[in-house]
Order: structure tokens, then sequence, then C-alpha cells
């Protein structure tokens, strides 16, 4: 690997805890295997399975570095056995399993994107996990359709966001539960159709006002717990309900006859230990159907605060406070 130092600078800890104990340290560059390449990260993205990992509750695949992060944007600086693309110089984004808090990054190649002219690398690293993730949850599990209306759960957060933007570039209507009216006036100018303040009303009550007593056809869940069953008064009839992380508790009593009765759909899913095969597969599904709007300007990603590689305390602090808008990033390069 031609200019490609042995060493490199990361973020690690010694013991899970606080935001306090991740700090620099000095590493191995890690070398791509078979059908990787090896990136210089300029940003890294900021999300919350990273805090759960951080804690030790979240450990990574056996087959993954046990570093932080899951998304990054850079330059591929090497290639690995059988790769034909992207090639050494190629800007990409790019969704990984683990190392992303880092100088150099391995990735698969078939799931790298290449960063569009117009769109920053700092926006590029923003995008992977939550797009991923998105597109999967939403239009794939639960096969949202153009004139549907969904309700998303954190609306100004990452995932909230990026919901919201594709919802808009889908023909799919959004509504969307925020902690508080600045954030729900946050939520209506990204573009949520319609964004209830959980803190100040009940949102299974303004759902139905909303929707004239018919419902959602889809909820996109992050806190489960006692959320789901409210979630499921929230859904019109055939509706799908869809958990993709348990903030609120990992379980939930529902009532099963109104399932049936009703004809809903419940499933969830969480991607980092897919196989490389199905996340290749949907990074080909959204390089054609989601890229080209990247490409075009249409999709950018909502932007909050970027922290030196160095402040990665800081920004997890800034994550667990919760006053976030959009995506954090971590400025490496």
């Amino acid at each position: 690997m031609t200019g490609v130092p042995a060493t490199m600078t990361a973020i690690g800890w010694d013991a899970p805890g606080g935001p306090e104990v991740l700090r620099p340290e000095t590493v191995a560059v890690p070398q791509p295997g078979a059908g990787q390449v090896l990136i210089k990260v300029a940003f890294a993205g900021v999300n919350r399975p990273d805090v759960i990992q951080r804690q030790g509750f979240y450990p990574p695949p056996a087959d993954a570095s046990p570093l932080p992060g899951l998304e990054v944007s850079g330059q591929v600086v090497a290639m690995g056995e059988g790769v034909t693309w992207p090639f050494i110089g190629t800007p990409v984004c790019a969704l990984v399993a683990g190392g992303g808090y880092a100088q150099y990054c391995i990735a698969e190649a078939a799931q790298c994107l290449q960063v569009p002219t117009g769109l920053s690398l700092a926006e590029a690293a923003a995008i992977p996990e939550t797009l991923f993730t998105v597109w999967h949850n939403v239009f794939e599990r639960g096969m949202a359709a153009p004139g549907e209306t969904i309700l998303v759960h954190g609306g100004t957060s990452g995932i909230g966001s990026m919901a919201i933007l594709l919802g808009k570039l889908f023909d799919v209507t959004v509504i969307v539960t925020c902690g508080g009216a600045d954030k729900c006036a946050q939520a209506i100018e990204i573009g949520a159709a319609q964004a209830i303040d959980y803190k100040a009303v009940d949102f299974v009550e303004e759902v139905k006002r909303l929707t004239d007593g018919r419902g959602v056809d889809m909820v996109l869940d992050m806190v489960a717990g006692d959320y789901v069953a409210r979630n499921i008064k929230c859904l019109a009839d055939d509706g799908r309900h869809v958990t993709i992380a348990v903030q609120g508790g990992v379980r939930a009593e529902i009532n099963m006859a109104e399932v049936m009765r009703r004809r809903l759909t419940m499933t969830g899913s969480t991607l980092r230990p897919r196989s490389k095969a199905f996340k290749a597969a949907l990074a080909s599904e959204i390089r054609e159907t989601v890229w080209p709007l990247a490409a075009t300007g249409e999709l950018r990603p909502i932007m909050d605060q970027s922290f030196p590689l160095a402040q990665a305390a800081a920004a997890h602090t800034r994550m667990e406070q919760g006053a976030h808008i959009g995506k954090i990033v971590l400025a490496v390069g």
C-alpha cells in the first residue's frame, strides 16, 4: 500500500462507560482483504449504535473492527484482491461494520457509493447508515408506497430526518413525533407533513385527528417498549409496524386479537449483523433508485455539527443530550 502509513490515530476506550471514556489511540492501519478497499477517511458519521457500543451493550460482529463508526467518507487508497471498483483515488462514502472513527477504514467494495460532484464529503459521511436503514425498513420491509402516510418517531434525528427526506422524494406523507415545539417546527422545515409534540399531546389521539380517524399505513418505531401498543392504535387496517431500535425497552405487551382482526404486520430489523451479501444487494438497489437523487442535488442530509476526531467524546455528549437536528459527523482528514 504505497504511501499509506503503518499506524494511524483512532478512537477507542479502555472500558465501557460515558462519553469521557473515548480517547485517541495509535493502532495499525488495516489491510484490505478480498473484496475490500481501504479508505483514507475524511469524515465519519456518528450514530446511536456507536453510543450503545461505547456503553458496552452493542458488541461488533466477530469479523468487524472493534473500533466504533458505521459510516465514512473519503478516498480509496488501496484495493483488495478481486476488487474492480472503486478505483484508487475514487471519492466514496460507505456503510461499514465498524472502524469508522479512524484515519483509515476498511469497507466492502460492494457497500461503497461514489460521492457525486456537489455533495460534500461531510454530507456524504452523514448518509450511508441512515439511508440504508430507512430504505430497507420503510420501503422494503415496511412496503411504503406512493400516496401512503407513515408515522416516524424522533423526527429530527438522523433516521427521522432521512425518513422525511425520502418520503418527500417518493410521495409518502410523513407524520413525525418530536420532543418540544422547537423540534416540531424544525421537522416541518425539513419537510414533515405534520409534527406532533409528544410532550404536550397524546400522539395516538393526534394521529387519529390528523388522519380523520383512519390511522397511518406504517409506523417506523425506534422506541419499542410501551410505545408498541400505542403505535398499533395509530395504524390503519392492514398497517405495518417496523421496529429498528428499542430505546424504550425490549419488551412489549400487545393484543394479538387486534393484530389478527385488523390484519396488521409486525416486523423489525437491525442492519449491522446482516450478511455482506445482503448489504451488497441493498447498496445495489440504493445505487439504482436513490443515489441518482444525490447526484442531482435533490437528496441532501440534514447536518447538525462537525467535531474533530479527537473530540469524539463531545460528539457523543451532544447526541446523548438529544439536542441535535440531523446528523453529527467527525472531521478526520
